[in-house]
């Protein structure tokens, strides 16, 4: 009789002190998929950027450089320079962006955006004097990609207007890169490419040798710029889907 007591207490004794470890080992297990879970959402984020990062250097690598602006896909680093046969350009600011925006059956997907100081050679000075007569000047460029995701042919312009935060503004008219990605685009086609803007342009297209004092426009940081798409129309020009602002900042 007292032997079989003596078990009964024992099992008692261990049912109560499995019982009392039982919640720290919840908390360690809790602990553990948390931090589990966080792991698993940095590899995502992780894989996203690179996956991202990736379809920016592919496109980088099928673009052919343009035949007026000097080439800039080396230039990945504020105060890194680049020279070839058209100029020398000099990066200020990079913001790498790869986001995609959707007008109905257009993907707008804007893969990065810099801002660059470029002194064109000689030989190109007279392609920039419609846009300005300065020597050297700033630019802001945006790399983009264009997917009609329909069967039918569409027009679309990626950025009809820009507006900076200093104020300026520019119509699709005053591209330097003139890389033809507005206007149709076939059905299940893709473009992708360059559309560059000057800013802080001295007024009155004055040479920097020749202009009065009371002529000189300072530069101002460029902090982000504001796209407006254009519409989408379909191949007998009528609306399918509105326009889009889209800020970004550097």
């Amino acid at each position: 009789m007292k032997k079989t007591l003596s078990i009964f207490f024992l099992i008692l004794l261990l049912v109560g002190c499995s019982s009392n470890a039982s919640p720290e080992n919840n908390e360690k297990n809790t602990g553990n998929e948390n931090q589990t879970d966080n792991n698993a959402n940095g590899k995502n984020d992780e894989t996203k950027q690179q996956k991202n990062q990736e379809q920016t250097e592919s496109k980088m690598d099928e673009y052919q450089p343009n035949p007026q602006v000097t080439d800039d896909r080396s230039l990945q680093k504020v105060g890194q320079t680049f020279t070839d046969q058209k100029g020398e350009a000099s990066l200020k600011a990079i913001k790498n962006v790869n986001k995609t925006y959707e007008m109905g059956s257009v993907e707008l997907t804007i893969r990065e955006m810099k801002l660059i100081h470029l002194r064109p050679d000689y030989g190109m000075i007279d392609y920039f004097h419609v846009l300005t007569h300065d020597e050297e000047f700033d630019f802001v460029k945006v790399f983009v990609e264009i997917k009609n995701k329909s069967s039918e042919k569409v027009n679309f312009a990626p950025i009809a207007l820009l507006e900076t935060n200093t104020g300026e503004t520019f119509d699709w008219q005053k591209d330097i890169y003139l890389e033809e990605l507005n206007g149709e685009i076939e059905g299940n086609a893709t473009k992708f490419g360059n559309l560059g803007f000057i800013v802080n342009a001295t007024g009155n297209h004055a040479h920097k040798e020749g202009r009065n004092e009371s002529d000189h426009k300072e530069a101002k940081d460029i902090k982000w710029i504001e796209i407006t798409t254009s519409n989408v129309f379909d191949k007998d020009q009528k609306k399918i889907s509105e326009a889009q602002k889209i800020r970004i900042e550097f």
